[in-house]
């Protein structure tokens, strides 16, 4: 239970982050999203699932 809470925490740091240091680039990478047709769009999702999955289980294989 740990893990999934310090995994939620670092992501809402990273997000934060971003919003507070470069608003107008989420913006434009919204559009940019927006343009992509919804078959790509899940894929992406998908592929940072599977990513945050894999950074998780690496996390936890070295020992945090």
């Amino acid at each position: 239970m740990g893990l999934i809470l310090l995994a939620f925490g670092l992501v809402l740091i990273v997000e934060g982050l971003a919003y507070a240091l470069a608003p107008s680039l989420i913006e434009r990478m919204l559009e940019a999203l927006r343009s992509l047709p919804e078959q790509a769009r899940r894929l992406v999702g998908l592929l940072g699932v599977v990513s945050g999955f894999v950074l998780l289980w690496g996390a936890y294989q070295v020992g945090f």
